[in-house]
């Protein structure tokens, strides 16, 4: 898609359900989020006509109900917030970030082994 849109935390919060139940109508992300989040409907419609508006989803009005398609990929989206995460905290080094981790203590030893299987894989890649 070119350069992402920037979303922010609560548009992102209707753009995992979105990435997750496309299509799906104004109706169901309402009724997902108001059981999740404090929001009015009236504040979910105008972050769906904020997501619209940036070009991170699109609609189809189909009959009297809009429904909604993600326009950006949800890992497109990820890496690159990953990577800007690092970038700027980190400048850059992962290991940074990883050892920021470790040192205090937020990493659990299910996470270590997971990490583990996720760096034998993409060796197995290179």
């Amino acid at each position: 898609m070119g350069k992402l849109p920037q979303i922010s935390e609560a548009e992102f919060e209707v753009m995992k359900i979105i990435w997750e139940c496309a299509p799906v109508s104004t109706n169901e992300i309402t009724d997902r989020l108001v059981q999740s989040t404090d929001w009015s409907p009236k504040t979910i419609q105008t972050l769906i006509r904020r997501l619209v508006g940036k070009g991170a989803v699109t609609y189809k009005k189909q009959g009297r109900v809009f429904v909604y398609t993600p326009s950006v990929k949800e890992d497109e989206y990820l890496k690159e917030k990953s990577s800007s995460f690092v970038n700027h905290y980190f400048n850059g080094d992962i290991r940074a970030l990883i050892s920021s981790y470790l040192e205090s203590d937020s990493i659990s030893g299910e996470d270590i082994e997971a990490l583990k299987g996720i760096l034998g894989e993409s060796d197995k890649k290179i």
